[in-house]
């Protein structure tokens, strides 16, 4: 029984800090809005494939958090990846030994009423590097590893931004 007391004392406590700390628990009752259709991503790069795996990450993280993906939605999310950039992060002997994906990209939520929310210059909060390889089969696979990285996070602070303003 005071295990059972230690526990919810234990559980409290962490709501109690959590809560001090600018976190709060969200439930599906109060999100803004219960599905959305995620339609057009145009892609404005030289780099293929990425508007397919961006489409892909939104709608995995829209449905991780209790948001519904349908089609018969009355609210339009589409979107345009505007930069794709992979710099060198650092080097030996002039070589790149390191690399660092960026992209941007701009949103628009769009309504049954036409009315339209325009989020721009969307980009991934953290910086995601991936190690060059002598197996150019490697580096490829390492370099499409980081980009769908990079745009889970893109899709985690959109989603993020959208539900929790």
């Amino acid at each position: 029984m005071k295990k059972f007391n230690a526990r919810i004392l234990m559980l409290l406590v962490s709501a109690l800090v959590l809560q001090g700390c600018g976190y709060s628990l969200h439930g599906q009752a109060s999100l803004p809005f219960k599905e959305v259709w995620v339609g057009a991503i145009e892609n404005r790069t030289d780099e293929p494939g990425l508007e397919d795996v961006l489409h892909r990450a939104l709608v995995e993280e829209l449905s991780k958090q209790g948001v519904g993906v349908s089609r018969a939605s009355g609210l339009k999310l589409s979107g345009v990846v505007k930069r794709f950039e992979i710099p060198s992060l650092s080097e030996k002997d002039g070589i790149t030994r390191e690399y660092r994906v960026l992209i941007d990209a701009d949103f628009r939520l769009t309504d049954e009423a036409g009315k339209t929310v325009d989020m721009r210059n969307f980009s991934s909060p953290f910086i995601v590097p991936f190690a060059a390889s002598d197996d150019f089969g490697g580096l490829l696979a390492s370099k499409a590893a980081a980009t769908d990285r990079v745009l889970r996070d893109l899709s985690a602070r959109l989603v993020g931004a959208l539900i929790y303003k």
